[in-house]
């Protein structure tokens, strides 16, 4: 049986019990308050700890003190074990203390995080490079060219142009003129006017045996700027290897007029003016003219023949029917010969070309004549 003492008791445990539930609950959200602040606050000190490291070795690397970078970053680490940022600047000053198989466990990692990275790509491309592993190097920068910048977003159109001018550097450098010329070309497609930057793709250009293209970049380079003595020369040498000899003569002549000290220029220009006073068969010339020039040219090439036996006494089967050939031809080939049969022009010709192409690999460096003789020929190949 409850008594009354009993009851009453109860009554307070009951009245009490809620009481005590409340105030155990606002403790523990009390409490969890305290731990999250000082949690974050912790978190908040290794962070700023973290990035004042960081900063640090930002400007170390900067400064290309390496040596330096590595011990910020990696102390960076400590506070913020896979912080990208951190990671990416340790493996760049890595790089720069010529360690790359470290670099390339740190990059391989972030790579696998962010596929997409640009300078990730970029650094892996070059490892890649320096290892002769071309295949993963191809890939790597044509990743970072169609890759993100998120460290550069302003300037990510620049980036991507840069990754690709390293890239189109790399091919020449193994030998990949192909693979270069189409590179080259997309780079060209996204190029503005801008003078500077259509010399340099001028340049690869060249470097890259692309003559036609080069002499596109250089000319769109002088529209801008007609006193450019980088392009007027581009431009020279272009048309120079692409034959187009009255178009050379015009450019190396400004480009002597503007630095009479440029050695390579003055001779192609000597060489330029040999050709165009030397070919037969250019269309402006009159008869007369012809004849004379080939009289001059069947002369040289007979001179050339009689050097090559001088040098090698021990001369070929070809070389002496060549001899044989000149010396059958000689007696007609006279002007007044020439004038009685204009068909003897293209035989002489022929046997000229065939001469001095024959004796180029065999018989020493040819005279500025023989040298303009073989371009001739080379502008006339189905003679």
């Amino acid at each position: 049986m409850v008594t009354p003492a009993k009851r009453l008791d109860l009554r307070f445990y009951l009245t009490r019990e809620p009481v005590l539930l409340a105030i155990l609950a606002g403790l523990a959200v009390v409490l969890f308050l305290a731990v999250t602040a000082l949690s974050r606050i912790y978190h908040a000190q290794q962070a700023s700890l973290g990035n004042r490291w960081f900063t640090r070795g930002v400007a170390d690397l900067k400064a290309k003190r390496f040596n330096n970078a590595v011990a910020d970053f990696h102390t960076a680490l400590l506070y913020s074990r896979d912080n990208y940022s951190y990671r990416l600047n340790l493996a760049e000053a890595l790089l720069g203390l010529n360690r790359p198989d470290e670099a390339y466990a740190y990059l391989i990692n972030l790579w696998e995080r962010q596929p997409e990275e640009g300078l990730v790509n970029l650094e892996l491309a070059r490892i890649a490079a320096a290892r002769g592993q071309k295949e993963q190097a191809l890939r790597y920068y044509h990743n970072a060219i169609y890759a993100t910048w998120p460290d550069n977003p302003d300037n990510e159109k620049t980036e991507r142009r840069e990754t690709r001018v390293e890239l189109i550097e790399y091919l020449l450098k193994i030998g990949e003129k192909e693979p270069a010329q189409a590179e080259l070309i997309a780079l060209a497609a996204n190029l503005g006017d801008d003078p500077a930057e259509q010399d340099r793709v001028g340049e690869l250009f060249l470097r890259a045996q692309d003559y036609e293209h080069a002499l596109s970049a250089f000319r769109l380079s002088l529209k801008s700027d007609r006193k450019n003595p980088a392009a007027i020369k581009g431009a020279a040498t272009a048309a120079f290897e692409l034959g187009r000899y009255p178009l050379a003569q015009h450019y190396l002549e400004e480009s002597v007029a503007a630095d009479p000290s440029d050695a390579e220029s003055t001779e192609r220009l000597k060489t330029t003016e040999l050709v165009l006073r030397m070919d037969p068969f250019q269309r402006q010339i009159s008869a007369a003219q012809r004849n004379r020039i080939v009289v001059e040219a069947f002369a040289a090439a007979g001179a050339r023949l009689k050097s090559c036996a001088t040098i090698d006494s021990s001369a070929s089967a070809s070389q002496q029917n060549l001899a044989q050939d000149w010396a059958r031809m000689k007696a007609g080939i006279t002007e007044h010969g020439l004038a009685r049969d204009p068909d003897l022009v293209n035989t002489a010709m022929e046997l000229v070309f065939h001469i001095e192409r024959q004796t180029s690999a065999t018989c020493g460096s040819p005279t500025d004549m023989d040298m303009a003789l073989l371009m001739i020929a080379k502008l006339h190949e189905g003679i």
